[in-house]
């Protein structure tokens, strides 16, 4: 089974960007759609942006879209969230998750999501 290892977190100022890795290892990443999702304190784990197995189909919450890009790189086992134009609203601990359907599309229920990281944290301060 597949584990994954978020880094890339941290404090930034609002407007600021961060550039979230996802590292995949004991499984095939390639064979896995992936997703990113965060839950901010008192609040439920929502759905940020999921990715297809080869890269070409994508999602984003429409609350990051515009602003969020995700990506991988499956040479690299790893996947990317990159955050642009942060807000005080973006904080949140991120979480990393790998799907493992075999067709489909990119999904936002977290329900089909059945490996996750141990989360990364992001602040933003305003």
């Amino acid at each position: 089974q597949v584990q994954l290892v978020e880094s890339g977190g941290g404090l930034v100022q609002a407007g600021g960007s961060l550039r979230l890795s996802c590292a995949a290892s004991g499984g095939t990443f390639s064979r896995h759609y992936m997703g990113w999702f965060r839950q901010a304190p008192g609040k439920e784990r929502e759905f940020v942006a999921a990715i297809s197995v080869n890269g070409v189909s994508t999602i984003h919450a429409d609350s990051v879209k515009g602003r969020f890009t995700i990506s991988r790189d499956n040479a690299k086992s790893t996947q990317y969230l990159q955050m642009n134009s942060l807000r005080p609203e973006d904080t949140a601990v991120y979480y990393c998750a790998a799907d493992p359907r075999v067709w489909g599309r990119p999904s936002p229920d977290k329900n089909n999501y059945s490996v996750w990281g141990q989360g990364t944290q992001v602040t933003v301060s305003s």
